[in-house]
């Protein structure tokens, strides 16, 4: 998130605002965590009128996935209607905003958290209930019993493919993630026999105009008070404390969001 400081681009002026997510920044090109960076044009967009500087980074790349996610529940026709949905990885970025999301749009929220000591937290989100992850990590049958109108998934292995056995008729998984490994112990059962839909979520090189039409969509919901339940006051570090942070965080250690202010 910051703002142009020269361009020849006909779309952006010097001064704008913009959000830039994905495009293999801190990855395949440098940048990630500079103060300044060269970038091409159309891999920013407009800040939404919605949103403060501070909300869209507090939002940053893990909850841009959570709208696509909701999004594709949505277009593949999951309605509150139809059942508790489920968010796996309920307490990493990508879940807690989902749960945000969904809790607003009106659907019952069933949270898988590996932390019991984080129930409470889920439940403040919008979670109507907290299961154990431990439910989801046993061996799959190829299909169980029909619990769940659709779900948002990070884990992927075991803990999907047991999701999948368990999704109603017509229902969709939006997978996005690998947090529990990436093979996928399952069979056609779900697809062929359930009209089971899993829609996979990729958001690093996803066109702009799309990207314009989720965060226009849904980031009105996401006010400055529900993202303080997110990413609170303590929640904004400096680079110097990334490497810590980045330990804890493979330990499972953290939840939420954290924002980094490469000014400290």
């Amino acid at each position: 998130v910051g703002k142009v400081l020269e361009t020849k681009s006909s779309s952006l002026k010097v001064g704008d605002s913009v959000v830039v997510n994905g495009w293999g920044i801190g990855t395949d090109h440098y940048g990630g965590y500079a103060g300044e960076a060269r970038l091409k044009s159309e891999w920013a967009i407009p800040l939404p009128s919605s949103l403060s500087p501070q909300c869209a980074a507090k939002i940053g790349t893990a909850g841009y996935t959570a709208m696509l996610c909701v999004q594709a529940l949505e277009e593949n026709g999951v309605k509150p209607a139809d059942g508790k949905v489920l968010v796996t990885g309920a307490t990493g970025g990508v879940g807690s905003v989902s749960i945000l999301l969904l809790s607003q749009l009106g659907y019952q929220v069933t949270a898988v958290s590996g932390k019991a000591a984080e129930a409470e937290y889920l439940k403040s989100l919008g979670a109507s209930e907290v299961l154990n992850r431990s439910d989801f990590e046993s061996d799959p049958k190829p299909l169980g019993k029909e619990l769940f109108a659709g779900c948002v998934d990070s884990c992927g292995g075991k803990i999907l493919a047991n999701v999948l056995s368990m999704t109603k008729g017509r229902g969709t998984v939006a997978a996005c993630g690998l947090a529990g490994g990436m093979g996928l112990p399952t069979t056609v059962a779900p697809f062929i026999l359930r009209g089971v839909t899993l829609a996979g979520i990729e958001s690093v090189f996803l066109p702009t105009e799309k990207r314009l039409t989720a965060y226009n969509k849904f980031s009105p919901l996401l006010t400055p008070d529900k993202l303080a339940l997110v990413s609170g006051d303590g929640q904004t570090v400096g680079l110097g404390e990334l490497p810590e942070l980045g330990a804890k965080m493979l330990k499972g250690e953290v939840k939420g969001r954290y924002i980094v202010d490469v000014s400290k």
